[in-house]
């Protein structure tokens, strides 16, 4: 018996703004992994999976909850989510201060 499925892909519709902003991000950021999240959100903007983004395309091979996590983040923060994550553990005292 044949059952039909749907597959649905995540896909991203960026404004002319939010496009440049990634493209300046992915072209000139000092840190490695701001452009490498920079470069994977405007790939899947442009119609590729995240995925097959995660698979190549990349610094090095990521795994696809890797890239669907900046995507998330993307969706509900915008260009400030490719910073860092802030510490969630106890702060260190450096010796002496």
């Amino acid at each position: 018996m044949w059952r039909e499925t749907t597959v649905y892909r995540r896909t991203l519709e960026l404004t002319a703004q939010q496009r440049a902003e990634l493209e300046d991000l992915r072209d000139h950021a000092d840190k490695p992994y701001l452009r490498e999240r920079a470069a994977a959100i405007l790939k899947i903007a442009d119609g590729e999976s995240p995925a097959a983004v995660a698979r190549s395309g990349l610094l090095k091979r990521r795994k696809p909850d890797t890239v669907y996590g900046w995507l998330n983040r993307y969706e509900a923060e915008g260009i400030q989510a490719a910073g860092p994550r802030p510490a969630l553990g106890p702060q260190r005292r450096r010796p002496g201060g």
